[in-house]
């Protein structure tokens, strides 16, 4: 078998990740007069790392971040100094996902929720874990969508069985009638068996007025709570940041 069958064949058993350097290899072999078991070694780690590669790629157009590049090495703890900045890396760790436990962002709009939650979502990513994004009202959306074409159970379960979920930007836009059953259902299948992380703009005693049923917020909170690391974000906005620096260069223009 020469050189191109050999590409062929590898490309055939899906071993591209060999394939793609083979040639490079078979040279460094000869070079370094390398012994067999290390030539072989080599391309099997080469393999594995475009197979990770991969399925990280795959992972994180699944997981439909909104803003997909958020990452905390660009994340500015400065700007707002209060904001518990052990918790943020603990939570990058992904220890809380393996237990199962949940995590409340809370904070006034601008003050970077949003940004934490998914960095918080790629790192766990990072950690081999499945994660899903999904705005609060784009979640009771998909829900409506989903009852209305008789798919909700295996939407939920879905939902329910992915380790992360994420639900931003709770109390954004107004929210349907049913939001306060449907968020108490989701957190209810989710409750000691997967990880939730929720970011909302509105304190958890606002939630009530927010979603108009008490009693069911009651007892989402009861949830979500139990086992949760609470993160207050805050109280300075970005973009008020952002539209004053902007409002300061056009008066000196």
């Amino acid at each position: 078998m020469n050189l191109v069958e050999l590409d062929q064949a590898l490309r055939k058993l899906r071993l591209s990740g060999m394939a793609d350097v083979l040639e490079a290899r078979l040279q460094q072999a000869q070079v370094e007069q390398m012994v067999p078991i290390d030539l072989v070694a080599a391309l099997v780690s080469d393999e594995l790392l475009r197979r990770q590669g991969r399925l990280l790629e795959r992972r994180h157009k699944q997981a439909r971040f909104r803003d997909p590049d958020r990452s905390l090495d660009s994340f500015d703890f400065a700007f707002n100094k209060k904001i518990d900045r052990a918790l943020v890396f603990e939570l990058a760790t992904a220890r809380f996902v393996a237990q199962r436990e949940d995590a409340l962002l809370i904070g006034p709009p601008g003050t970077g929720k949003s940004h934490i939650a998914q960095a918080i979502g790629r790192a766990a990513i990072q950690q081999g874990y499945r994660v899903l994004y999904r705005e609060a009202h784009t979640f009771l959306e998909e829900l409506a969508e989903a009852t209305l074409a008789d798919t909700r159970k295996a939407y939920l379960a879905e939902l329910t069985r992915v380790p992360l979920l994420i639900i931003d930007d709770l109390g954004m836009r107004k929210l349907p009638h049913t939001a306060a059953e449907d968020l108490l259902e989701l957190i209810m299948r989710r409750y000691e068996r997967a990880s939730t992380v929720l970011t909302s703009n509105r304190p958890v005693d606002d939630w009530g007025k927010l979603l108009g049923d008490t009693a069911a917020v009651t007892a989402l909170l009861d949830r979500l709570l139990h086992h949760a690391h609470v993160l207050k974000c805050g109280p300075r906005s970005w973009r008020t940041k952002v539209q004053t620096a902007l409002r300061r260069q056009d008066a000196v223009k």
